[in-house]
């Protein structure tokens, strides 16, 4: 079994950085930006930091893309013949791509609340009474999908560590058995 490195580490730290960014968001950004002394000053807050966040989380998703093509094709014998890990790889796609919907449905929203860097704000997806009303609908949802992505990006680490798991020496060689017995019966 050849040595993919590359893919693992383009895979891992693309996919820590971006679970790991938009909790630290949704956990100390968001809410934060609430200390800003006026209620514009709060918008413009959470705006520039989202705003400085989304090239470096495009990067991370790119990275962590990259990777999981590069593991697909490093690992495709024992896709084809290790028990389980077809389901795995599967589950992952399916993750990653719920992910990646939710992630491009808060870009759009979040750009919809940054078009005017300095809405007034409470928070970073909590509206004020002064809000504008397109605004404030994107804020409340975004006040839900900021942890939409980390649950889900938190899963995939999780199915990750699975993956990985089903790579011990012991467990390739049990499912490939499983494999081997199952299609003789």
């Amino acid at each position: 079994m050849a040595k993919d490195t590359l893919s693992r580490s383009l895979h891992d730290v693309g996919l820590a950085a971006w679970f790991g960014g938009t909790l630290a968001n949704a956990v100390a950004l968001n809410p934060a930006s609430a200390q800003a002394d006026t209620a514009n000053g709060t918008g413009r807050v959470a705006n520039t930091g989202w705003n400085n966040w989304t090239p470096v989380n495009a990067a991370a998703i790119g990275a962590h893309l990259a990777g999981s093509v590069g593991e697909l094709v490093g690992n495709k014998s024992r896709l084809a013949g290790q028990r389980g890990v077809g389901t795995t790889a599967l589950a992952k796609t399916g993750l990653t791509a719920a992910a990646l919907a939710v992630t491009g449905y808060s870009r759009l929203l979040g750009r919809k609340v940054a078009e005017d860097t300095s809405v007034p704000a409470l928070a970073g997806t909590e509206p004020a009474s002064s809000t504008p009303d397109d605004v404030s609908k994107a804020q409340k949802q975004l006040s839900a999908l900021q942890w939409v992505v980390p649950a889900l990006t938190g899963a995939l680490i999780i199915v990750s560590s699975l993956a990985g798991e089903q790579q011990r020496a012991s467990e390739v060689k049990k499912g490939f058995l499983a494999r081997v017995t199952r299609s003789g019966r």
